[in-house]
């Protein structure tokens, strides 16, 4: 009998929504460059008028700029919920199955957040492409926050059920494996509840109703602190782990999710400051919000050579991104990436441009503006390369199996 070939896809793993995830985080990235490159006189965001003004007056660069962070945004957007439709479609079937079944029994049974993850993703990218895209949105975005919340609110809701699930099972069954545990993807869970935090953050910042502000500004502290606890616990199970055994070499790329889950957090914490300034006599303090910046990024720099010391010793882009081995946990390499060129973008902007140390769109703007730029390309290349590899012509290879 011939053997039939498959595709990596084929062999289906929770970790596929971080290919949805990737995709939306890119569409983010370009947000970017309308968000702090072109002027939003009034608003903490820049919408579809803001960006046809600019386009209409502004030099031909600006023109450029605008077109290529559009279609960027359209491009990624669109592959976000393509692949999030796929995800959802093949994780209800496999479900279904004995495959499922055993792999609830097991460490990876929390991976399943990543449904969520993506999810809350997906709709912070759909509030992006309204901001970009739709004329007037500006003028009823005060009806659309509610929906939001309700919406982050039921996301939220729906992670807590699927972490329950596995936290009830490990704390009254055991049978969690420490030894299997010699990675960092425990902290999957805390990127979750992350995002659904900072998607909640969005009415704290940008409505001008206090009450809603201020709803805003609690149900993300608590996703906050729900998302931190989890982290600092499941960080030094990782660590003790690795400590002992070494590192997982397949599942070597979770080493860096702290360095997206911080630039999560880190602009969760920027919407909530700029909600209690608005709302609630809190001042703005361009000092203290560069040095909150600085440390953020700060620890993500560590997290990126600690995971790329890791990466480099086991050989993994030798093996798992130009080699025979595939594994849908690759997809955690591009959050790193992405994560990183997001916050840079706010300490350059929010950092040293508001404290004053540096002068906007002078050399030393754009000398640390390409950092994040350089970062940003080198994930869009990751994506494509790894969609190739996972979604492109079926191969006789299988997937590595994820643990």
């Amino acid at each position: 009998m011939s053997h039939v070939p498959t595709r990596p896809s084929d062999n289906y793993s929770p970790l596929y929504f971080l290919a949805s995830l990737g995709a939306g985080g890119l569409a983010v990235t370009f947000f970017m460059w309308l968000m702090h490159w072109i002027p939003h006189p009034g608003k903490t965001v820049p919408v579809y008028e803001d960006i046809a003004a600019a386009f209409t007056g502004g030099p031909l660069m600006t023109q450029a700029m605008i077109v290529v962070a559009m279609a960027g945004i359209a491009v990624f957007s669109f592959l976000n919920l393509k692949l999030l439709v796929w995800n959802l479609r093949r994780f209800s079937a496999w479900t279904k199955t004995e495959s499922f079944a055993k792999f609830s029994q097991t460490n990876a049974q929390s991976q399943v957040l990543a449904l969520p993850l993506a999810l809350a993703m997906s709709v912070n990218v759909l509030f992006v492409i309204g901001m970009v895209f739709v004329p007037g949105l500006w003028s009823v975005v005060e009806y659309l926050f509610p929906l939001a919340l309700v919406a982050f609110l039921a996301i939220g809701a729906y992670a807590f059920k699927l972490y329950g699930g596995f936290l009830g099972r490990v704390l009254t069954e055991g049978g969690f494996n420490c030894a299997a545990n010699n990675n960092f993807g425990q902290i999957l869970p805390a990127f979750a509840f992350a995002m659904v935090g900072v998607g909640l953050a969005a009415p704290a910042a940008l409505s001008t109703v206090p009450a809603l502000s201020g709803l805003g500004l609690v149900l993300s502290t608590f996703f906050l602190m729900t998302s931190g606890l989890i982290a600092v616990v499941a960080m030094i199970l990782g660590l003790r782990s690795m400590m002992e055994n070494g590192a997982n070499p397949e599942t070597a790329p979770t080493l860096s999710i702290i360095v997206p889950l911080l630039a999560v957090l880190g602009i969760l914490s920027l919407r909530q400051n700029h909600g209690l300034g608005e709302h609630f006599g809190s001042a703005e303090m361009s000092g203290e919000t560069l040095v909150m910046l600085a440390r953020f990024l700060s620890v993500q720099v560590l997290f990126l050579l600690f995971a790329g010391l890791i990466l480099i010793r086991q050989c993994y882009a030798k093996r798992f991104l130009f080699g025979n081995e595939t594994s849908p946990g690759s997809y955690a390499l591009v959050c790193p990436g992405v994560g990183f060129a997001v916050l840079m973008h706010f300490f350059v902007n929010k950092g040293l441009v508001d404290a004053g140390l540096i002068a906007k769109f002078g050399a030393g703007y754009w000398a640390l503006t390409a950092v994040a730029l350089a970062s940003q390309l080198a994930m869009i290349w990751l994506v494509l390369h790894l969609n190739r590899r996972h979604f492109g012509a079926p191969k006789s290879a299988e997937a590595v199996p994820a643990e």
